[in-house]
Formats: C-alpha cells, sequence, structure tokens
C-alpha cells in the first residue's frame, strides 16, 4: 500500500470528533496522486453524507457546469482531488448547514497535499476553504475575494461562491461570475487536459 492510500484510509477511519457529529464519522474525500485539479470545498452535507459520493446533490451539479467536467471526469481521483474543509458532515444549522468542524483540515490538509505533487489549480468553494488557503490575501468578503479572482490564477487558486441553490440570489446579484468568471474557470481547467 502506497503512502497516499494509506493516508486516504486513515482520513475515511478518523474518529477524532465523533462525540460532535450527530450522524456519526463518515469522512467523504477523493484523491489520487496524477490529480491536477483540486477542489476545497466546505463539508458533505445530508445526501453526501448518506451517499458517501462528494459533490452528489444539486451544489455538485451547479459546481460541474461551472468548472465544465463530465461525472466521469469530475469523480476520477486521478484527475480530481476532492479535499473539503471537513470530510464528515456537521449536521444542520438554523440555516443551512453548521460550519465545518475545526479539527479536521488542520489534522488532514498539509499531510494530504503533500502527496498530490501534481496539483495545478485549486478551487477554493466559499468562504471557508477561502479563509483557510488565502488567508491574509482574502478581500473583506466572499463576494470581494471572488472579484479579485485575477489576483489569485497565478498563484493557481480560484475562489468561488459555493453552488447552493441556497446562493441563487448571490448569482443574481453578481451576473459578472457567471458571464465573465465561468468562462476562465473553465478555461483553466481545460487547460489542466483532465
Amino acid at each position: 500500500m502506497g503512502k497516499l492510500a494509506a493516508l486516504l484510509g486513515d482520513i475515511r477511519a478518523c474518529q477524532l470528533c465523533a462525540a460532535d457529529l450527530p450522524y456519526g464519522p463518515r469522512p467523504i474525500v477523493q484523491a489520487g496522486r496524477q490529480a491536477r485539479l483540486c477542489i476545497v470545498g466546505q463539508a458533505p452535507g445530508r445526501k453526501v453524507h448518506e451517499t458517501g459520493i462528494p459533490w452528489n446533490d444539486a451544489s455538485g451539479r451547479r459546481l460541474r457546469e461551472w468548472i465544465g467536467l463530465s461525472p466521469a471526469q469530475f469523480y476520477d481521483p486521478e484527475k480530481v482531488a476532492i479535499v473539503p474543509m471537513a470530510f464528515c458532515y456537521p449536521g444542520k444549522a438554523a440555516a443551512g448547514d453548521k460550519p465545518p468542524r475545526p479539527e479536521c483540515a488542520p489534522r488532514w490538509h498539509a499531510r494530504l497535499l503533500a502527496e498530490l505533487p501534481h496539483v495545478q489549480l485549486m478551487l477554493l468553494v466559499g468562504l471557508y476553504a477561502q479563509v483557510s488557503y488565502l488567508g491574509a490575501g482574502r478581500k473583506a468578503t466572499l463576494t470581494d475575494t471572488v472579484r479579485a479572482w485575477r489576483e489569485y490564477l497565478p498563484i493557481g487558486r480560484l475562489p468561488l461562491p459555493h453552488p447552493s441553490p441556497r446562493n441563487q440570489l448571490w448569482l443574481v446579484r453578481n451576473p459578472w461570475f457567471e458571464t465573465d468568471l465561468v468562462p476562465t474557470i473553465q478555461a483553466a481547467v481545460r487547460s489542466l487536459r483532465l
């Protein structure tokens, strides 16, 4: 068993925050050593928790449309790594899901990304991924950060809003995202020759 396979096994067996997960742990991650695209999102939703398939919901369909990949391409771990900020479903909040558990990314991300040497582009989906991976280079709001995408593309990172149907109003208020940034995302992903 290779180092990446062993690490993925450890992640999938993780019980670190089991006591804080209302539906129990079910870490969802996808990665292959040859992956050139890495998608960093929030945490699996309830449907993803139930199926064990990342982005297997309406948000995932919209995300695949934005990036221009077929399900076969998207779910090929040797093409696309899917590394949420927390690997388990955190449960429901008053509006939407709870935030990703804070223990997960510090424990696993650096070790996992070290085993993905061919990643050329990271899509940072939502605020939690942007805070973690852009740090002080992030703008004051998610909208401002996504609008400043040209600053991040040269370092191989693209900030995106969450593709949830709950964000439809954001998309209506920011039509530049679909007219300007989505074609750029698709071109950047095509350039990876997945």
